[in-house]
């Protein structure tokens, strides 16, 4: 638009006023609701408007007032085009009445009633008017910051993740979205209370929930979300699940507020609290806890062992999370939630390297050969009150930590405390999707590892998959000790097997070092292996095809030939 006609036209603001207390709009938004010849505002067929009631001061008998009254809110219409046309159709019309006093010179202020930009019905008059007229938007104080303001309590804190959703959300995103996130604040409750209530539940989020209605309103309320009547929600509420690092004690203080002795460091890791103590194992298991980023190092209590120290009457639960096979891009929001809800996280150092630190958590590492102990360690925790997570990669339950802790969950004195074991993305599966679908049909997994099963159980095996023409996933196939196993595997398999039958060597998936190759099976040479290398191994079936734009991809058919 020229200067010219920027001058021939009226101007255009959003003006946002706050959650409600006329004493919170700012001053810019006075000011140009002063200046404005026209007042505009939204508001349902029964034409009261939230908006213009907190503005109704700053307004004068010489303003043109402009309702904006939508022809359906939640009720259903005989629109043509549904209820989205029946919207859109009232956006048109709306603007075009707001266009027609911008044309004539005047100055036009919608005004609305928190930020005009977050979830505002302004933002559908500045889709359609904002690129034709000189325009402004005068921010206002949002409601989600009016409810934590009510509640005394911080949104977020440090790294803390805040997400911000609508309860219009299906049940299963909400569900899933509660449990991923450090912090959140739903919105948009009333006739969607039910379904939030039970996606908190559901999340494992409902003791932390808070309500708040009508913030700084008349017939403002707050109260816990799990103590409120489905039939007292308006939509202008919202639910809080507010910061967990605000609920912590003081830095160099326990959980009941008192301060710990003076302790120990052994290298670069600090046994902090009276629960990061050693498993019955401790000297083999070289486990220790180290501190959180807000925690003192080189602080400690001294603790009892596990077994001298006296089991809570309300015992706590272990959580089996499988990370996937490399960073925070292959969790699931479950395991995310689960990591970030525990109070101690056990596992092998660099598992636990990939969960970002957390105030207040305890983290307990250990060398990878030490299953037995971490479990016992993590499951006694739990039988003193403690959430734990053990942090395992890839899937828990396919050679990694989910077996050890059952195993020990199984003995006395753990049998009754809760176990969960969460699912996490398989060495396997982010292989194969790497290489494009080589387990498109039947396939075996095994691990070429002998130091918890002989050699000569691992061949027999071998020899029974790839007689049967299964696709093998082969885990653990080298390490610094073991230099052997994959030629005698590579031997094995000639036997059943076609010189070019495609083999897929996978390193380090997901990680910064991250390979993908193809070789014939013939050509599979040990040396290019190791204990981050995962094999693929096809069957007589399995292509290996490589397409116009130079990648190989390599794929089993679904279909077999018959006889």
């Amino acid at each position: 638009m020229s200067v010219s006609e920027q001058q021939l036209t009226g101007r255009l603001y959003g003006v946002g006023l706050g959650p409600g207390d006329p004493s919170l709009m700012t001053v810019r938004a006075v000011e140009v609701i002063a200046e404005a010849d026209v007042i505009a505002y939204h508001s349902a067929r029964h034409g009261r408007s939230i908006a213009r009631s907190i503005a109704a001061k700053h307004l004068r008998a010489d303003h043109i007032e402009e309702a904006l009254i939508y022809p359906v809110t939640t009720e259903s219409t005989d629109h043509p085009g549904g209820y989205r046309g029946a919207l859109d159709e009232f956006y048109e019309t709306a603007a075009a009445r707001l266009a027609a006093h911008l044309d004539a010179g005047r100055t036009v202020a919608v005004i609305s009633e928190g930020d005009p930009l977050f979830y505002g019905s302004y933002q559908h008059m500045h889709k359609r008017l904002a690129h034709r007229y000189p325009t402004e938007v005068i921010p206002g104080v949002t409601s989600i910051s009016a409810a934590a303001a009510r509640l005394g309590k911080p949104l977020a804190e440090a790294d803390e993740v805040l997400t911000i959703l609508p309860g219009t959300l299906p049940e299963e995103e909400l569900t899933a979205r509660l449990t991923s996130t450090d912090t959140a604040v739903v919105m948009k409750l009333g006739r969607t209370f039910p379904t939030v209530r039970r996606a908190m539940e559901r999340a494992g989020r409902l003791p932390e929930a808070h309500y708040v209605e009508r913030a700084t309103m008349s017939g403002e309320r707050t109260e816990r979300l799990a103590d409120i009547d489905a039939e007292t929600v308006p939509y202008f509420s919202v639910s809080v699940v507010p910061s967990r690092i605000a609920d912590l004690p003081p830095a160099g203080t326990t959980a009941a507020g008192t301060a710990t002795a003076a302790g120990t460091t052994t290298g670069a890791a600090t046994t902090t609290a009276p629960d990061s103590a050693t498993a019955t194992a401790a000297a083999t298991a070289e486990v220790t806890a180290t501190p959180t980023a807000d925690e003192p190092s080189g602080t400690a209590a001294v603790a009892p062992s596990p077994r001298e120290a006296e089991p809570s009457p309300h015992p706590g639960e272990v959580v089996v999370v499988g990370t996937g096979p490399a960073g925070p891009l292959w969790l699931t929001p479950e395991s995310r939630g689960a990591l970030a809800a525990a109070e101690d996280l056990v596992g092998y150092t660099t598992y636990l390297d990939r969960v970002p630190l957390r105030p207040g958590q305890r983290r307990h590492a250990s060398d990878n050969k030490v299953e037995s102990e971490r479990a016992e360690l993590a499951l006694d925790l739990a039988r003193r009150g403690r959430r734990v997570a053990v942090v395992s990669g890839g899937d828990p339950g396919i050679f990694a930590m989910a077996t050890a802790v059952l195993e020990v969950a199984c003995q006395s004195p753990y049998r009754a405390i809760p176990v969960r074991v969460l699912p996490g993305v398989t060495a396997a599966n982010a292989a194969a999707a790497r290489a494009g679908a080589p387990l498109g049909h039947d396939y075996a997994v095994i691990s070429l590892s002998d130091r918890l099963k002989p050699w000569e159980v691992i061949a027999e095996r071998l020899h029974a998959a790839a007689g049967a023409d299964l696709v093998l996933a082969l885990y653990n196939p080298g390490s610094r000790s073991r230099t052997w196993q994959v030629g005698k595997t590579r031997e094995l398999l000639l036997e059943h097997r076609a010189p070019d039958t495609p083999v897929i060597l996978a390193r380090d998936i997901g990680g910064p070092e991250e390979s993908v190759r193809t070789v014939r099976l013939a050509d599979l040479d040990p040396t290019q292996v190791d204990m981050r290398t995962l094999l693929i191994v096809g069957s007589s079936q399995t292509q290996a095809v490589r397409r116009e734009d130079g990648t190989e991809v390599v794929w089993t058919p679904r279909r077999y030939p018959e006889g």
